[in-house]
């Protein structure tokens, strides 16, 4: 349950796994509420004592835990400002977020954390954690709800975390049903939790709807910004210059999680083509009337659609090396052929059951379906299982 710091881990292999599951709910014309927990100064909170003795659990030796005693010890802080240094102070507590081990450690020290979790599903990304649960009764899931994040509260006090209330929002997952009356979840010390209606989880923008329209704006603003800085600086620019610049500053805006967003409307992902463009005009100098094809070949890269689509098969490739979250990794099955001809060789995936359109987008349907797709022209017959 624990996706940061790890090798073939990461924001855009928690997320789909998450909307899987609310995806699948909504489709079964169930309720799925969710709290996002945000803690305060989490790795600068970490107790020494309370991680040696998780180190300890763990089966770490005496010199081990001898060793980690010390590296914790004597050590100090202070700032420099204008030449001018600050007198030591004392740091008695936290793990360097800086370091090489201050994520694992962290790590180590908050993993128990998803065993509170009960009934509900979490998932953590280093201190970003979601709680969810889903069900046919809005009062049932609110009220499992409740219980399991009390249960994750008392946890994060034992390990003298603390939670920030004022950032930690409920969100009610809801695309057909009529929207209802949203009792409060509440903190154990009594404050009412702030439902929202958006909210950012590992860099995406997610909405109540799965929209996506939120996110889509942010990254048009975004990238507009800066089209708009090189634009009124292209003077200063050499050829290669911009595009370098566009490479390092733009695509990576637009790469990031576009296997999370990819589900939205073509509506708005045309909206990103648009700002993508513009990106290519400023290196190609290209005029506005130049079709979009012709922009791909001036420049010598893809669509945006081709770029999503590459990054999408990745992801499905990892997951059936194994290479992906475990719970990814789950979501995909190797179909079994019932009867042996040439095709039966050729690897593909079992295509679930889906009730509506909107189960379509869910990973385990769409992973599926787009690899099968591919396996038409791939043939690919062989893989390294992990």
């Amino acid at each position: 349950m624990q996706s940061g710091f790890r090798a073939g881990h990461g924001c855009t292999s928690a997320t789909p796994k998450v909307l899987n599951d609310i995806i699948t709910t909504i489709d079964k014309r169930q309720y799925c509420a969710a709290v996002f927990i945000d803690l305060a100064k989490a790795f600068d909170s970490v107790n020494h004592r309370i991680l040696i003795g998780r180190l300890n659990s763990l089966g770490f030796s005496n010199d081990c835990l001898a060793w980690f005693t010390n590296y914790f010890s004597d050590r100090v802080q202070c700032v420099k400002s204008e030449g001018l240094l600050s007198g030591p102070l004392a740091v008695s507590m936290g793990v360097s977020q800086g370091s090489i081990l201050g994520p694992t450690l962290f790590s180590v020290y908050i993993n128990d954390v998803a065993l509170a979790a009960g009934d509900s599903l979490i998932h953590l990304y280093a201190d970003d954690t979601i709680l969810y649960i889903s069900g046919p009764s809005l009062d049932t899931v609110l009220t499992t709800l409740q219980t399991s994040f009390n249960a994750i509260q008392l946890s994060f006090h034992g390990l003298q975390l603390l939670l920030n209330a004022s950032k930690t929002k409920c969100m009610l997952f809801n695309r057909s049903l009529p929207a209802p009356a949203r009792p409060s979840i509440t903190t154990l010390d009594g404050s009412d939790l702030e439902y929202v209606d958006n909210y950012k989880y590992l860099g995406a923008w997610l909405d109540c709807k799965l929209s996506f329209q939120t996110h889509i704006k942010h990254l048009q603003t975004k990238i507009k910004s800066r089209i708009g800085f090189l634009f009124r600086n292209k003077a200063s620019f050499t050829h290669a210059a911009e595009h370098t610049l566009v490479k390092l500053t733009i695509l990576p805006i637009l790469d990031f999680g576009d296997v999370i967003y990819k589900i939205t409307s073509n509506t708005l992902l045309n909206k990103l083509d648009a700002v993508y463009h513009s990106a290519i005009r400023f290196v190609t100098k290209a005029s506005y009337t130049t079709h979009h094809c012709d922009l791909y070949t001036l420049v010598g890269w893809p669509s945006l659609h081709t770029r999503r689509q590459t990054h999408w098969l990745q992801v499905i490739y990892k997951s059936l090396l194994g290479k992906a979250k475990p719970n990814l990794s789950s979501l995909v099955t190797i179909a079994t052929p019932t009867r042996s001809m040439r095709s039966s060789r050729h690897i593909s995936l079992v295509i679930p059951k889906a009730n509506s359109s909107f189960d379509h987008l869910s990973f385990q349907f769409s992973a599926a379906n787009d690899w099968n797709k591919l396996q038409k022209s791939l043939k690919l017959e062989t893989y390294l299982p992990h």
